[in-house]
């Protein structure tokens, strides 16, 4: 098989740099009127989003030029590096509490959130055990328990937070990643179930998840406290009709629709743009789907599929759980939109490793 170098894949590209620009037009349009009520004009969030979209772009391009190669000898450093982040944010210097969670750091000019890191560091960790030792999967305590108690860590700093939306996310590119890294069937239907019954767990523990939940079963058994979120987006969705109420003419998010400038941006956009704006959204996340899994098929190397995968499968999912949560087809979890939603950390996060996707594709096989 004959490796190429070549031009980055340029349909995706195009896919990642469309998504980047729906959402900072999104953005702008979703924020103006509660940016107007927290500083009096309307370009406090949309002047954030374009800083980050710029740190994004940066990073997106840097991250294309360099060798994925290079990412494999620093994956454990990567994953010291994140779990040391992950402890500081509750350190009182340097954490910021934000209602009653503790998932950022403040680091002078901005605030940035390590989980987001985590996601990337945590796949290229993965990736990088799993291509130095192909076989050690077909024993579970040598093979896959220490690899299982890593992302433990990792995902229960998370949670403790708390952040369980992230956390799953997390394990649920842990467990993608292994599935096509060859984990037995036996394995994959024992981890699937403990791995049911502690979300199972965790849901019922804390008392609002478990509202977030029943809330999810019957949203008008209390429309205006746990049932809001989800009947105030569906409202945006389905008044948006098939063409939408035009840019910038959403009501919903005049105070109605929480976060509709992040959590909530696709109920948003189906408001305004209607069906046929959040339709072309979802096709760009398959466009993102079908070329990033074609990379991975194609890879020159064990580790370059996997990271493929890895990175795929954490923009698809967050993507596919957003959608869903604004479609009240899974319970409100708190996942953005990746490349859309208003967020700084989340953007540049993934923008970094989307680059490292395009560069992978410069190598792949014919």
């Amino acid at each position: 098989m004959k490796l190429k170098h070549r031009a980055p894949d340029y349909i995706l590209l195009a896919a990642i740099l469309s998504l980047i620009c729906i959402g900072v037009v999104m953005v702008y349009s979703a924020s103006t009127s509660l940016s107007y009520t927290l500083v009096g004009h309307a370009w406090h969030f949309i002047l954030r989003q374009i800083l980050w979209t710029v740190f994004g772009t940066i990073a997106l391009y840097a991250t294309s030029r360099i060798n994925y190669r290079k990412w494999q000898q620093l994956a454990d450093l990567g994953i010291v590096a994140t779990i040391i982040l992950l402890l500081l944010v509750w350190m009182p210097s340097i954490g910021v509490p934000i209602q009653g969670s503790s998932r950022w750091l403040d680091v002078g000019v901005v605030r940035v959130q390590p989980s987001e890191l985590a996601k990337v560091t945590l796949t290229i960790w993965l990736a990088d055990k799993l291509a130095r030792r192909p076989g050690r999967l077909t024993s579970f305590v040598r093979g896959t328990l220490p690899l299982l108690t890593a992302v433990g860590l990792v995902a229960l700093l998370i949670l403790l937070q708390p952040d369980l939306g992230t956390a799953v996310a997390i394990v649920l590119v842990f467990g993608l990643v292994l599935f096509v890294a060859g984990l037995p069937l036996g394995q994959i239907l024992g981890l699937g179930g403990v791995g049911a019954v502690l979300l199972a767990q965790l849901i019922r523990m804390a008392p609002y998840r478990f509202e977030r939940y029943l809330a999810f079963l019957d949203p008008w058994k209390d429309p205006l406290d746990t049932g809001y979120q989800i009947i105030q987006s569906l409202y945006a969705i389905g008044t948006g009709g098939l063409f939408g109420r035009g840019w910038g003419g959403g009501l919903q998010k005049q105070f109605f629709l929480p976060a509709p400038h992040n959590d909530f941006i696709f109920s948003t956009i189906a408001e305004e743009l209607g069906f046929i704006g959040g339709a072309l959204l979802i096709l760009l996340f398959a466009v993102v789907a079908v070329r990033g899994m074609r990379i991975a098929l194609r890879a020159p190397d064990r580790f370059a599929a996997l990271v493929a995968t890895g990175i795929t499968g954490m923009v698809v999912s967050q993507a596919m759980i957003n959608v869903a949560v604004a479609t009240a087809s899974v319970p409100v979890t708190g996942i953005t939109l990746p490349l859309v939603s208003y967020g700084g950390s989340s953007l540049l996060s993934i923008m970094a490793s989307l680059g490292i996707l395009l560069n992978i594709s410069k190598h792949i096989s014919e």
